[in-house]
């Protein structure tokens, strides 16, 4: 399959997904999908992009849980 956006290659990888929903972010790791070789667009499946929004949306329990800084861009 090529990308659609340089015409490079696309191939089956694992990907980290990351998604804001109600003020909080969620990242998803080992999401399966294809990721372009050249300028690294990803494509997800309808049935992943599914799957990760029924975990966030019902308030699935995390597998673990990170603290990360956040920076406001004016303040940097």
């Amino acid at each position: 399959m090529r990308c659609d956006y340089c015409n490079g290659l696309m191939v089956e990888k694992k990907v980290i997904y990351t998604v804001e929903f109600q003020e909080h972010l969620y990242i998803i790791e080992n999401v399966p999908a294809r990721e372009c070789l050249q300028c690294g667009e990803k494509l997800y499946s309808p049935e992943t992009v599914e799957k990760i929004q029924k975990a966030v949306w019902e308030g699935r329990e995390p597998d673990r849980i990170i603290k990360t800084p956040v920076f406001q861009f004016a303040s940097i």
